[in-house]
This record gives structure tokens, C-alpha cells and sequence, in this order.
């Protein structure tokens, strides 16, 4: 094996590591307001791509148009399945809160089917295809934009939750959500505001990431499960956990496919996943929970 071939495999697994750290985060930013594991995050993700085709294709909108529009519609779908189908819940329990995400996720799945069919669509690249050579191996332009977005909005995450005081009570309501709302903190706009930034997140990933992959109705749920897989390695943690566990992923699973077998790509992240279960449940990054007795 050279390393022209270790090199190229990498860049190739650093941008779609990118991918599942947004949407990561995703799960993360719900988990640690709600205490909600979303599976209907990887729909978010479907919605950003095929939005942004209908936009271009139906409202004949430019691209640099389409894609806030469709972050828009994304983000009003997420709104409204919190408020129809979260909100509503009065004491609900784990298991109550999973089947109804994994409900949502298939209500959702299901209407696009209807809307845009069982065919894939592609969306043009950012700006063209391009090769660039990088060292002795090359990347499409488009691997470039989905890691320079990315960072943009991982820089942009942390800034609003770490310097907005909206931001700032979210981070209250995820260490004690009884103690913020004692303090005079809405907690139930908090819930809403993790599923505008998680919803927004999520499709902004499925846009980015469609000229490369293409995107049709189910093409969220393997993503949004290697998401998950990623939000697990860095233990639940919206920051910078979550984002070297994406990229650790996206990386083993770009040299496990290389090395191995391109047939054993999707295996390699469940395994990985069942391997952090079994070794360190809190993720590679968290801390293990105590409780004082």
C-alpha cells in the first residue's frame, strides 16, 4: 500500500467525517436539552438535498438561493415536530420518546417518497469537478467546501453557545433543566431552539453533501446513524468531541473500505460503535455519570 493511496483514502474519509460530525451534533444538541435521542435527525439531512432541488428546479432559484431556502423549510419541519410531536407528551418515558422520533422518521421518510419518488437526484457541485491535486493524491472541489462549512459552522455553534445569552441557557438546561427553569429560563423554547439548530444543522449537511453522494428519499437514514455512531464517540457532547469523533469515523471508514473492502464500509461504523459500547459506554471523549448516594 503507498502513501499516495493512505493519503487519499484519508482526505476522502476527512470530508464525510465532516458530514457525520453535523449531524452528530445534531443528536447531541437535542440529547443534551431534551434527554431526546432524535432518530429522525438522518431526515433532516434527506430534506436539505432534495429541498434544494425542488427549489432549484421548481422556484428556478440560483444555488446560492436554494440552499438557505431549503435550511428554511428544514428548519419549519423541525420546528413542527417538536411542537406536534414532542411537546404535547406529558411525562413521557424513554422508550415513549424513541418509538416516537423512530415514528417521525418514517412519517417523514414516507411523504418524501410521495413527493419526489424512489429515484436518486443529483445537485451540480459548488463549483465544479474539477480534480485538485493534494500531495500525491486528489480531491474534488467539493470535499474542500463540505470541510471549510463545516468549520464555519462549528466555529458559529460555538460562539452562539458560548457568548448569546440564548445559547448560554441552553447550555443551562442541559446540565440541570429543573435548576434553569427555576432561574426564570424558558425551557420549552429552549427545546424548540435545539430542533431549529439541529434541524438547520442537518439539512445544511444532506446540501453539502449531495453532489457527491446524491440524494433520494432514504438517504438519511444510513447517515443519520453513523451521526448517531459519531455523537456516541465523542459521548453526547456538542463540541469539539463530536467533531474528532465524526472525522474519526469518517476516516476509519474511508481506510477500512480501502484496505479491506469497500462491501465492509457501512459494517466498519456499527462496529466501531459496538466496540465504544462495550469498552467505554460515555464515549471516547465523555465522562463517566456519578451519582451521589
Amino acid at each position: 500500500m503507498q502513501f499516495d493511496q493512505i493519503l487519499q483514502y484519508t482526505l476522502s474519509g476527512l470530508s464525510t467525517g465532516a458530514i457525520y460530525a453535523l449531524i452528530g451534533i445534531g443528536f447531541s444538541i437535542i440529547y443534551n436539552a431534551t434527554g431526546i435521542i432524535n432518530f429522525a435527525q438522518g431526515e433532516f439531512v434527506m430534506l436539505g438535498g432534495l429541498l434544494t432541488l425542488s427549489c432549484m428546479e421548481l422556484l428556478k432559484l440560483p444555488l446560492w438561493a436554494a440552499v438557505p431556502c431549503a435550511v428554511a423549510i428544514s428548519t419549519v419541519v423541525g420546528v413542527l415536530f417538536e411542537r406536534l410531536a414532542i411537546r404535547p407528551l406529558k411525562l413521557p418515558t424513554p422508550i415513549n420518546l424513541v418509538i416516537i422520533t423512530i415514528g417521525g422518521s418514517i412519517l417523514i421518510r414516507g411523504l418524501a417518497m410521495l413527493l419526489w419518488g424512489k429515484d436518486t437526484h443529483t445537485i451540480q457541485p459548488f463549483s465544479g469537478d474539477t480534480p485538485i491535486a493534494i500531495g500525491g493524491a486528489t480531491v474534488l472541489p467539493q470535499h474542500l467546501w463540505i470541510l471549510a462549512i463545516t468549520i464555519i459552522i462549528i466555529l458559529v455553534n460555538k460562539v452562539y453557545f458560548y457568548h448569546t445569552i440564548s445559547g448560554k441557557a441552553m447550555r443551562a438546561c442541559s446540565y440541570n433543566r429543573r435548576a434553569a427553569g427555576l432561574v426564570g429560563i424558558d425551557v420549552k423554547r429552549m427545546v424548540m431552539f435545539s430542533f431549529v439548530i439541529s434541524s438547520a444543522m442537518g439539512a445544511m449537511a444532506g446540501i453539502i453533501v449531495a453532489p457527491l453522494t446524491m440524494t433520494a428519499y432514504d438517504v438519511g437514514v444510513m447517515l443519520g446513524l453513523k451521526g448517531f455512531c459519531a455523537a456516541i464517540i465523542g459521548g453526547m457532547s456538542s463540541g469539539l468531541s463530536t467533531v474528532i469523533g465524526g472525522l474519526l469515523l469518517g476516516v476509519l471508514e474511508s481506510l477500512g473500505a480501502g484496505l479491506i473492502s469497500s462491501g465492509y464500509k457501512d459494517a466498519i461504523a456499527f462496529i466501531i460503535l459496538l466496540l465504544i459500547l462495550f469498552i467505554r459506554p460515555q464515549g471516547l471523549f465523555g465522562k463517566a455519570d456519578s451519582e451521589r448516594v
